[in-house]
């Protein structure tokens, strides 16, 4: 969000750096077939290692893990920046982002007809639809291919709690004072809080993604309140970090990613990732071709890897591995006919999440993500006060 989070995330479950994942072979093969260069994350990953997704691609394809904050991704593809020079490839979230690299030139407008498997995108993405925007640039042009998306939740422990839950309020109801956590990010917590606060009427809020001064100063002022009546065991940091409170049961409701409520299901506690009746948080992350790229003739091998994120061979295993939403149709109808790879466990447990992401994403509050607020600085100096209650 405000501070990329999900980047935090990935540093904290990146398997393989690239001196790993890449045979000294495979780094010199590479190098002399004018290979792709990517700055991504590791859920772009699928399989083992980097190497595996190159040759299902057939793209030759050196992998850059991207670190650091939305301002230094966009500070790194600036006209002083070294992105350029560095990387053909780049992935980010949507929301915004798209367009401030647009405009400085730093990613340019993709001919979507070159991407066989275009036609197999969600209809999320059509013009119109609530995740339009985060793919075009504001001349409608597209410029971002999404690959993983979905509409955050809350995890619970099921067998503690007594039952399903369904509502936000949980987080704040005091039958679960100390046992509740957020995230420690002003962009999602603030934006999860205010869709909370819109829906059930407890406060006046036109868009909880993009929030007046004053709208921010009232969903945090709720939020100071609920930490100082001790409703919160703590604001968790990263994944690892809110794994371990769902794992260790010190938390039994929390806002986070599905990826944290499936790892930590694994091990061996309830965990369960519910709909709320409020809304979500939706959001995206889009893979762009940088200028320079382009300029060095890297279109073709750029498209031909946005077929592999593309097709339902990708989707089966992003919804399976990490519980992220396919950004493909027919992705159950793969399952089925490639039952060799997907026991019947496996089967099912996909079958499942998609059926509670169809949902999740109909719910009428949901509301998708934006990075860049026009009243950002209030953001941060609310959050700061939330922090220090």
């Amino acid at each position: 969000m405000l501070k990329l989070n999900r980047r935090n995330f990935i540093k904290n479950t990146s398997l393989f750096a690239l001196s790993s994942s890449f045979s000294q072979a495979y780094i010199m093969d590479a190098i002399a077939n004018n290979p792709l260069k990517i700055y991504s994350v590791n859920v772009a990953k699928v399989t083992g290692n980097w190497n595996e997704m190159s040759e299902k691609a057939g793209v030759p394809l050196i992998f850059h893990s991207k670190k650091g904050s939305s301002k230094e991704f966009l500070e790194l593809f600036s006209s002083s920046g070294e992105g350029q020079k560095l990387y053909d490839a780049i992935s980010d979230n949507g929301g915004n982002q798209e367009d401030l690299l647009y405009k400085t030139n730093s990613i340019v407008s993709l001919d979507t007809s070159r991407i066989k498997n275009w036609k197999n995108l969600i209809p999320e993405y059509n013009e119109g639809n609530v995740a339009a925007n985060t793919i075009r640039n504001k001349n409608g042009e597209i410029v971002g291919v999404p690959y993983i998306s979905n509409a955050d939740s809350m995890a619970y422990n099921k067998t503690k709690v007594g039952g399903e839950i369904d509502t936000w309020n949980a987080l704040f109801d005091s039958q679960f004072k100390g046992y509740a956590t957020m995230q420690n990010e002003p962009g999602p917590t603030l934006a999860t809080t205010a869709i909370y606060l819109k829906e059930t009427g407890k406060q006046d809020i036109d868009n909880p993604s993009d929030m007046s001064k004053s709208e921010v100063k009232g969903v945090s002022q709720f939020l100071i309140k609920q930490k100082k009546k001790g409703q919160f065991k703590t604001f968790w940091n990263d994944f690892a970090n809110c794994v371990d409170l769902l794992k260790s049961e010190e938390v039994l409701v929390s806002s986070c990613w599905e990826p944290i409520a499936v790892n930590a299901a694994k091990k061996g506690v309830d965990i369960h990732y519910g709909t709320m009746k409020e809304g979500h948080q939706t959001w995206n992350n889009i893979w762009m071709l940088t200028e320079s790229g382009k300029r060095r003739g890297q279109e073709d091998k750029f498209y031909k890897l946005m077929d592999l994120y593309l097709s339902p061979w990708f989707g089966a295993r992003t919804v399976s591995i990490f519980g992220f939403t396919p950004q493909m149709t027919e992705v159950y109808e793969y399952v089925e006919s490639n039952q060799n790879y997907f026991d019947e466990n496996e089967k099912a447990i996909i079958e499942k999440r998609l059926k509670n992401k169809a949902i999740r994403m109909s719910v009428r509050g949901n509301s998708q993500q934006n990075l860049y607020p026009k009243e950002l600085l209030a953001y941060y100096d609310w959050w700061s006060k939330v922090q220090a209650a």
